[in-house]
């Protein structure tokens, strides 16, 4: 099978060469992802100026653009590579509910299933060091075939892995995603030039107690595997043609 692999933390990050190379074991893969960090940029896509390609290797290109972008130009062409699969990541932090609107490493398995093409997103749930990639790749390439079965047209899938040890096989668990609420601070200071430079300086996230959701599989020790839709949903209630008043 045929698998492009991209990211949201660059080309350089470990996490997708982690996952490219347990994949590789079974499948044809090419990597394309953005030239340097993108992280946060949700389902960004580069539509006024150009999207420059790199080819770095026979099997490896960089993209000037978004994780959207590599995935939207991979399907178009600007590689010699029509991907069966995109799978997305490893990225370095979680993809836990409310994260997947910012998520550029979702954003790019959701273009691939707005395309008709399976889209998986991959996340390694933690942001402090060491950032052990092996166990969430090999935990991927193990169970392939089962993620992939999971998909159809109205999804992509998102999977969130814990810290774990090198040698960990953990066993993977059907989550729902949590609601999130991000406590941010923000720092700033007046700068010569006449402009208030503001920065979001690290708060914290607080979860809404949830026993089926995606953090509390991670808090206890297993891989989070959820469905989630690739365009808006319908509120419960709703009634399409109702008038206003």
């Amino acid at each position: 099978m045929k698998l492009l692999l991209t990211n949201d933390d660059g080309i350089h990050c470990e996490g997708i060469h982690a996952l490219a190379e347990e994949l590789g074991k079974a499948h044809e893969v090419f990597i394309f992802a953005p030239d340097s960090e993108r992280s946060g940029m949700s389902h960004s896509m580069s539509l006024r100026g150009p999207g420059k390609v790199r080819r770095l290797s026979e099997r490896e290109y960089t993209c000037s653009g978004t994780p959207a972008d590599c995935v939207i130009l991979a399907g178009l062409g600007a590689i010699p590579f029509k991907p069966d699969v995109v799978v997305s990541g490893i990225n370095r932090g979680p993809n836990l509910g409310t994260d997947l609107i910012y998520s550029g490493t979702a954003a790019a398995a959701r273009q691939a299933a707005m395309h008709a093409v399976p889209g998986i997103a991959v996340s390694l749930a933690t942001y402090e060091a060491p950032f052990e990639y092996r166990p969430a790749a090999r935990f991927v390439a193990e169970h392939f075939d089962a993620l992939l079965a999971l998909w159809n047209s109205e999804v992509f899938i998102n999977v969130n892995v814990p810290s774990l040890p090198p040698d960990a096989r953990p066993e993977g668990v059907f989550a729902l995603p949590s609601r999130r609420r991000y406590q941010d601070k923000l720092r700033s200071f007046e700068g010569p030039d006449g402009y208030t430079y503001c920065f979001l300086a690290d708060g914290r996230v607080e979860t809404d107690p949830f026993e089926d959701g995606d953090e509390a599989a991670i808090r206890r020790g297993l891989v989070s595997i959820s469905l989630v839709l690739v365009h808006p949903g319908v509120p419960a209630g709703f009634e399409a043609g109702r008038r206003l008043g």
